[in-house]
């Protein structure tokens, strides 16, 4: 069973969730290698059986025990951290952006979507919704939470790459429904964020909310993550609604090259993340309800993922940095949209 413990590292205090392998504690365990790393707010779950799938398979492959570190946020709190100290060696985040203000920095290499398969994004998801038992709402299409009867529950764009994602899909759906329709969109948008019940900093806050604190009809958030919510929870007391169009949500990993060779790690940092794309880690991400590349796997759990639409951020908004620019800066669309 994996060992969970809190410490500092680095100029940051981070909580951690340090996983070792069966056998590793004890007085030897200083002296083995440790990986850290840095993730999104509703990843512990997926890591938390993934770290101890790699130790085990690391050992059988390099005959070398290691232990792996976790630290959990929004994925752009957790890209500020390493910035200011955090000595994670990988991140796996859930939005290109948090990575590439890394390789601006130069913590991350400037070609990092060039280094691993499929613009290094080796699982992705979409958008989905989680409504109560029976659906008492209705719910069925981003249309819907625009209704003066709905009450709507999703991190904050600000602070989560899962907010942002969850914006940008709205955004899209409207463009479609009116055309292209600037102020129609514009209207259909803050009547929608209107409908906020609250804007918690990261994914696993706004579940808490609408499981815990009961707020909201419907939560938006990865299909992933309300997939896994709906089987924790109650496959009898929670729907998953995936509507008919969304967006693709990339899921990017990158090595922190200055700290995994300042750490010693820079192989097992690349070899943790080349893990994610083998049979055997697809798997277990698929069963974890991340839609994967690896053929065979994608066809195994075909009928887990229903179709839909999947609308690219640099088609509809030009890409992450554009995106950024227009909606999420300070005093850009989303602050707009949100002033009463």
């Amino acid at each position: 069973m994996p060992l969970l413990t809190l410490f500092h590292r680095g100029a940051v205090g981070a909580t951690l969730t340090i996983a070792l392998g069966a056998g590793l504690a004890g007085p030897t365990a200083a002296a083995e290698r440790e990986l850290l790393n840095s993730s999104y707010d509703i990843a512990r779950e997926l890591f938390s059986a993934v770290n101890p799938e790699f130790i085990a398979h690391w050992q059988a492959e390099q005959g070398e025990a290691v232990t792996v570190s976790q630290s959990h946020g929004g994925s752009s709190a957790q890209a500020r951290a390493i910035m200011q100290g955090l000595r994670a060696d990988v991140v796996t985040f859930n939005q290109v952006s948090d990575v590439q203000v890394l390789a601006e920095a130069g913590l991350v290499a400037e070609d990092w979507q060039a280094q691993f398969d499929n613009n290094a994004s080796p699982y992705y998801s979409t958008t989905a919704f989680l409504v109560r038992e029976g659906n008492p709402k209705g719910i069925e299409s981003w249309d819907d939470l625009a209704r003066e009867d709905v009450s709507i529950v999703f991190p904050n764009p600000k602070t989560s790459g899962n907010g942002r994602y969850t914006y940008l899909a709205a955004w899209g759906f409207a463009e479609q429904q009116f055309d292209g329709d600037e102020a129609q969109v514009h209207d259909f948008m803050r009547t929608l964020l209107r409908n906020v019940a609250v804007f918690d900093t990261g994914g696993r806050g706004a579940t808490t909310s609408f499981i815990e604190r009961g707020l909201g009809d419907v939560l938006i958030s990865f299909e992933s993550e309300v997939n896994n919510i709906r089987g924790e929870y109650g496959e009898d007391d929670f729907e998953v609604i995936v509507p008919p169009v969304s967006i693709l949500a990339e899921f990017p990993v990158a090595v922190v090259e200055p700290n995994a060779e300042r750490n010693g790690n820079l192989d097992l940092a690349r070899g943790y993340l080349d893990y994610l794309y083998t049979e055997e880690a697809q798997r277990q991400l698929a069963g974890f309800n991340y839609r994967v590349h690896h053929e065979a796997v994608v066809e195994e759990f075909a009928d887990a993922f229903p179709e839909t639409e999947l609308l690219r951020v640099e088609e509809v908004f030009g890409g992450w940095e554009q995106a950024m620019e227009t909606h999420f800066a300070g005093g850009a669309l989303l602050d707009q949209l949100q002033r009463r």
